[in-house]
């Protein structure tokens, strides 16, 4: 019988007569013998699937929306390439996700500008380039975009990041939406409202929109539905009262993605289905134009894409405790059990169907006690040199991965129908000192 835990790979992943993993048409074993290991590979049919899925389920529903990818769940030159191929906007957080657009002449009024501490630089970067939109996180940044738009003699287009003071039910280290979040104008404060009447009195800057961010994943829909009725409510008073149009609403991100085999969340069409009646039933209710919905999807859209494969080196058995089963690779490269208590399953990719016979723990090669991958599951009996493939890798663990312990980072290969190409080389042992200079007294 095929191995269960196939189904958490990219949609083109199989087990081929070998019984070796199969991604993208690429025997798994093969690209570690041609590209070496660890690798990260990413299957391009499953991330454009997901851009049209997402564009096909929230558009189909409301044709005034925006699909913009998160960058920072990973970005490269031709990931963002493909973004564009696919009629997505770009959600960036710093300067230099703004300059890998920039690299593959994304189209700027597809771009918004996220972050709660941007940089004059990067905001005159952004500028510049003529970004679409935006979105204003603090006092601060009003008066940064103001002094710059007075020095450029151009008005900017703004979007209010609101908190609207909702949990929902995440790892405390990604929840954006409550109170206390370095992220927004808080709306029960009165700040959100004062954000209004300064952005509103200046001549320099249009206010677009609102937009807030609840955290990530979000496994639920009813968050989304109470931060819909604080911010759509908020709408109403500051038309009331200031004669605010709100012409764009973002609910943010925050998807999520089964990551486990005994995961249970709801689907595309079920947020889709939520938020835009939710937002088509406030908007009528409050008298409120129906505005242009921005979604903006970062690990919904590649994580399933991405994979990471190792090379089992040690095993350590201690009797009656545990078995570790040490791989080339781990916190370095993938930061996310260590950060967030994430949970991961496994294949071996060179024996894909066989039997699971025993429970390891997968520890990385980095010298810290944390530095475990997965804990506690069933794999078949591992020896050295085995390859082990965990799915569900392609969102954040690139974007945060370090050299720690000056280990360079794995090679990237996309493969699509029987085609591997490499879209990121392998560091070597060269790059982690180029930057260092031996000065003199």
């Amino acid at each position: 019988m095929q191995n269960k835990r196939i189904e958490l790979f990219p949609i083109t992943a199989s087990v081929n007569s070998k019984d070796h993993l199969s991604i993208g048409g690429c025997d798994c074993v093969d690209l570690i013998k041609r590209y070496g290991s660890p690798l990260y590979v990413f299957d391009e049919d499953t991330i454009r699937a997901r851009c049209r899925e997402f564009n096909r389920e929230f558009r189909g529903r409301y044709d005034n929306t925006v699909v913009a990818y998160a960058c920072k769940a990973f970005i490269s030159k031709p990931i963002a390439a493909i973004m564009d191929q696919e009629g997505m906007g770009l959600d960036v957080v710093s300067g230099g996700e703004l300059s890998v657009a920039r690299s593959v002449d994304f189209p700027p009024n597809r771009i918004y500008f996220h972050g709660n501490n941007k940089s004059m630089e990067e905001l005159r970067m952004a500028t510049e380039y003529g970004v679409g939109r935006i979105i204003v996180d603090n006092f601060y940044e009003l008066r940064l975009l103001n002094e710059i738009a007075g020095q450029k003699k151009v008005k900017i287009d703004i979007l209010l990041r609101l908190n609207p003071g909702v949990d929902p039910h995440t790892h405390r280290y990604t929840t954006t939406g409550k109170l206390d979040s370095k992220f927004g104008f808080p709306v029960t404060t009165g700040q959100a409202e004062q954000a209004v009447k300064i952005s509103l009195s200046s001549k320099l800057l249009r206010l677009r929109g609102l937009h807030f961010h609840l955290g990530s994943p979000i496994s639920e829909t009813d968050p989304y539905v109470r931060g819909l009725e604080v911010i759509m409510d908020f709408a109403r008073g500051m038309k009331k009262i200031y004669g605010f149009q709100m012409e764009e609403l973002s609910p943010g991100g925050g998807f999520p993605v089964k990551y486990i085999s005994s995961t249970e969340l709801p689907s595309t069409a079920n947020y889709a289905e939520v938020i835009v009646n939710n937002l088509v039933t406030m908007a009528d209710g409050f008298n409120l134009a129906r505005p242009r919905l921005i979604i903006e999807p970062g690990r919904s859209i590649i994580a399933r894409a991405g994979v990471a494969i190792y090379t089992v080196g040690a095993v350590k058995d201690i009797p009656g405790i545990r078995t570790y089963v040490c791989v080339d690779g781990g916190m370095g490269d993938n930061i996310r059990p260590a950060l967030y208590e994430a949970k991961y399953e496994a294949v071996v990719a060179n024996r894909a169907n066989a039997s699971n016979t025993k429970k390891v723990t997968i520890a990385g090669r980095f010298c810290e006690s944390g530095d475990i991958l997965i804990r506690d599951i069933e794999l078949p009996e591992i020896e050295s040199g085995d390859l082990l493939a965990v799915p569900v890798c392609g969102a954040y663990c690139i974007p945060m991965a370090s050299n720690y312990n000056m280990v360079p980072l794995p090679a990237i290969v996309m493969v699509n129908e029987g085609h591997a190409r490499i879209i990121r080389r392998r560091q070597k042992y060269a790059d982690l000192i180029k930057y260092d200079l031996m000065s003199r007294a």
